[in-house]
């Protein structure tokens, strides 16, 4: 009787442990399945988009000599200014000229006003939707991008924001965003949103330049699981070492040329590696 007793106890304490076991695992499975169910879609929609996209910001701008199976568009559409419980919308005033065919991404800036500053309700948030589904309704756009540098108290709205805007956008649109590269590498509140990439803007990047580039030309990685699809550089800065990425804007600070696009062309194939 003693040895059944012992026996049935070791069996007990084993299946309490795989109970244990699986109670942790599950949330893993659920978390992994939610992980690929967000990620391959999100690939999907992008996955006929160009490897190069130029940003097109407010001035005119003649592309009509880019050649759209290489080199798609992402041109300032709109600014959004968002002060007290109200926003104040800016649309592009200078003209873009392109060629039948390209692939057009809207970027709309939002901005939060310093002297007034934004309340981040609901309404806001339900106007700044609308503002940016009216873009995005626009004939020819194939994605929408938002570049919003939002502060630490204006996570949650913009959590919220992207989660409304994705509910209303068609399925197929992809929808995207700007990210500074802090967010990607030092941060993690970027993973679960519900967009199909976020831009890490590895230019520019103020107080925190020396300290990215030295981590990241040290063989350190973006951390960020949404970060890896594509980079933002620039024109006159020297691109820091990444991963392989699918896709790569280019800021210029001034006008595009064929001389800078081709160089653009030349700098995404050779100095950042895509697969």
């Amino acid at each position: 009787m003693t040895d059944v007793r012992r026996n049935r106890t070791v069996a007990l304490f084993c299946l309490i442990a795989l109970t244990a076991a699986l109670a942790a695992l599950v949330p893993r499975l659920r978390s992994s399945t939610t992980h690929a169910s967000r990620t391959s879609p999100s690939i999907a929609r992008m996955s006929a988009f160009p490897k190069l996209f130029l940003w097109a910001w407010e001035r005119p701008e003649r592309l009509t000599f880019i050649n759209p199976r290489e080199v798609g568009i992402a041109f300032l559409a709109q600014t959004i200014y968002m002060n007290g419980n109200g926003i104040v919308t800016r649309p592009r005033l200078q003209p873009l000229d392109i060629p039948a065919g390209t692939t057009l991404v809207a970027v709309v800036r939002i901005e939060s006003s310093r002297s007034e500053k934004p309340s981040l309700s609901n309404e806001q948030r339900t106007e700044v939707t609308e503002a940016l589904l009216q873009i995005a309704r626009k004939q020819n756009i194939s994605a929408l991008q938002i570049d919003f540098d939002a502060t630490q108290s204006e996570r949650n709205f913009y959590r919220d924001l992207l989660g409304e805007v994705r509910r209303e956008l068609p399925d197929s649109m992809p929808l995207s965003m700007t990210a500074l590269a802090s967010w990607c590498i030092f941060d993690n509140w970027l993973d679960d949103l519900p967009v199909d990439e976020a831009v890490p803007m590895l230019f520019q990047m103020g107080v925190d330049q020396h300290r990215i580039t030295d981590y990241l030309n040290a063989g350190g990685k973006l951390r960020s699981s949404v970060c890896l699809q594509s980079v933002g550089v620039s024109t006159d800065e020297t691109p820091v070492l990444v991963s392989p990425v699918r896709r790569v804007y280019v800021f210029n600070s001034k006008p595009w040329s064929e001389v800078t696009v081709r160089t653009a062309l030349e700098r995404s194939r050779n100095e950042i590696p895509i697969p």
